[in-house]
């Protein structure tokens, strides 16, 4: 099993879907991702679909449409096996060290267990991912240099 990037992020469609349509910790969570170049935003495509036809199913589709386009330019895109969880398969095969969703049935303890030993990934929902990811101390792990701080307008 690989070592996971700390610096690399996945976000469940229901977490990409929320981060667009609704203020909150999910929007919370990807700006942090998006404020710093160094992270990574990690995404197949299955996932984006997921996401984009929650996203036309909640508002409408044209809105979908342009999310995608801007989504595709910001993530990292990975590999996915047909039939694979597009979170999971996105978090694996693109060595992410963080999914972040609201599926209990990944965020609980139970799942965490049965994760262990296939993915080494920490799953959690928006609000622990902000309550545990302190970038200036990942930042100064892996580059041993001070923190400089955000380098990005997570709204551009």
């Amino acid at each position: 099993m690989p070592t996971p990037d700390p610096a690399s992020v996945v976000a469940d469609a229901d977490v990409l879907a929320a981060d667009l349509l609704v203020d909150g910790a999910a929007r919370q969570a990807l700006d942090v991702v998006r404020s710093h170049s160094w992270i990574d935003l990690v995404a197949s495509d299955p996932l984006l679909d997921d996401a984009e036809a929650v996203i036309a199913s909640r508002s409408d589709a044209d809105l979908a449409a342009d999310w995608r386009e801007r989504i595709e330019a910001e993530r990292r895109s990975v590999p996915h096996p047909a039939g694979d969880h597009p979170g999971l398969a996105s978090a694996l095969h693109g060595d992410a060290a963080h999914l972040l969703s609201f599926d209990e049935n990944l965020t609980s303890a139970a799942a965490g267990v049965g994760l262990h030993g296939h993915v080494s990934v920490s799953v959690r929902t928006p609000d622990a991912f902000l309550a545990v990811f302190d970038a200036k101390s990942l930042y100064e792990s892996l580059d041993e240099r001070s923190y400089p701080g955000p380098d990005r307008d997570p709204r551009d």
